[in-house]
């Protein structure tokens, strides 16, 4: 079947009276529109004992009776039915003007995820004190744990594109699924935006929110999406560490970005390897940005820097491109393979320069830091470090593929980061020992 423009889905509960009124102005608004590739209204029926099912096909749109439970498990049966490149989900109940589904539809171009906000300027909710109460403080709790920079992420006024919906997985059944989807998109670096709309109390019909178990049910989610957001998964990870609510967390972000500003002689012809969301890029916005992960490469959209997705061991870039590589946190993530330093040493121009940082497992310090880390970060950095490389084993590497060394850095005593020039021709493996001494005692 071919895709339309846009797909309207309505969640329904016993809600025939409320779709009397709702469903000959939507259709009115839709027509006005002009979609080019035509629209669909789906509705997804709790299922209703009102007559809602017929009220749906008195009007002519689609009607599905859900499979499932739930607000979420209403929404996730949509979804997977959904025909149109986009899709706006939006009440039965007449709380969303209908009118606002025109602004979400001009903003696509802007976001994957548009949501009518009630809290963002401009915006409002015309409902009663305890329930407007305990949704500024849903709201603002969620955003502040999970670190998400928005107003109103339990608002289901929303707009869709549906290909970023096919990529989120999702396990609420509840309204929670609200939430769930936006962490799920900040993780694969979906873009998300807020415009304001004014939220009207129910003008017929009774909630279906049961306070207790709508609780109960927020509070597991907010548990499950908080070890999620922490993922290095995350495609915003790295950004989000240099702003760290945790202080050695940002500390360590913002002395490793201190250092490398500090090594790299800052070219013109320079490649950041492994980049994940850094801020460093921020600070050479002529540097190509290359990451194995799509995600984290989306989510750098708004940085003028050149995106491209690769690996390290077939880097896709020709011989002798960069004056300086940056290689900082990727080779520890990897198994032991020497293709790595021979692709760095394959891509960097004669005398070009290498800027490479890794944990120094020879000190005290880093082991100490990483059995803490993987602790208190459950899905953190530590328990993906796979190679272990001390000052000695990395420089003896360098050497043996043609790289002399040049200065070093340390965070903390733990994290080195190694300046290295490119020799040409390639020379024998040099020992470093006898002129820069015991590397122990560096740390």
């Amino acid at each position: 079947m071919e895709p339309i423009d846009l797909t309207v889905v309505i969640p329904t509960l016993n809600e025939a009276t409320n779709l009397a009124v709702l469903l000959p102005k939507l259709k009115q608004i839709l027509d006005g529109m002009a979609l080019s590739g035509g629209y669909e209204i789906l509705i997804i029926d709790g299922p209703s004992t009102d007559g809602t099912e017929q009220a749906a096909r008195q009007h002519e749109v689609r009607y599905h009776r859900q499979q499932g439970i739930g607000y979420g498990g209403a929404l996730r049966e949509a979804f997977a039915l959904s025909q149109g490149e986009y899709v706006v989900t939006i009440d039965a109940d007449l709380s969303h003007n209908p009118y606002v589904i025109k602004q979400l539809y001009k903003q696509r171009q802007h976001a994957e995820v548009v949501i009518a906000s009630r809290y963002v300027r401009a915006g409002f909710a015309r409902t009663e004190f305890f329930r407007k109460v305990f949704s500024r403080l849903l709201n603002r709790v969620f955003c502040y744990i999970l670190d998400i920079p928005l107003h109103d992420i339990s608002s289901g006024f929303r707009l869709y594109r549906r290909d970023a919906l096919r990529e989120v997985e999702l396990t609420g059944t509840g309204y929670e699924l609200l939430e769930e989807i936006i962490v799920e998109a900040y993780m694969r670096g979906i873009r998300v935006m807020e415009i304001p709309f004014h939220y009207a109390p129910r003008k017929r019909g009774k909630s279906h929110v049961k306070l207790i178990k709508f609780a109960w049910a927020y509070l597991t989610m907010l548990s499950r999406l908080w070890v999620r957001r922490n993922s290095i998964r995350s495609a915003d990870y790295d950004e989000r560490a240099f702003h760290s609510k945790i202080l050695i967390q940002r500390y360590w972000q913002r002395k490793r970005y201190a250092h490398i500003l500090d090594l790299i002689d800052n070219r013109e012809a320079l490649v950041d390897i492994g980049c994940g969301s850094s801020k460093i890029l921020g600070a050479i916005p002529q540097a190509v940005a290359m990451d194995i992960s799509f995600n984290k490469l989306r989510h750098l959209r708004i940085l003028p820097n050149s995106l491209v997705n690769g690996t390290i061991f077939a880097l896709p870039f020709k011989d002798a491109r960069f004056d300086e590589i940056i290689c900082s946190q990727v080779i520890e993530h990897i198994p032991p393979d020497d293709t790595l330093f021979a692709e760095l040493r394959r891509i960097l121009r004669d005398d070009g320069t290498l800027v490479i940082g890794t944990p120094d497992y020879a000190t005290w310090r880093w082991r100490w830091i990483e059995w803490v880390y993987k602790r208190a970060i459950p899905g953190g950095y530590a328990d993906e470090h796979i190679t272990h490389y001390t000052f000695d084993s990395l420089v003896k590497k360098l050497n043996e593929y043609g790289f002399t060394y040049l200065a070093h850095r340390y965070v903390a005593g733990a994290e080195l980061i190694i300046k290295a020039r490119k020799n040409t021709p390639h020379p024998r493996p040099l020992s470093h020992d006898g002129e820069r001494g015991d590397s122990r005692s560096r740390s």
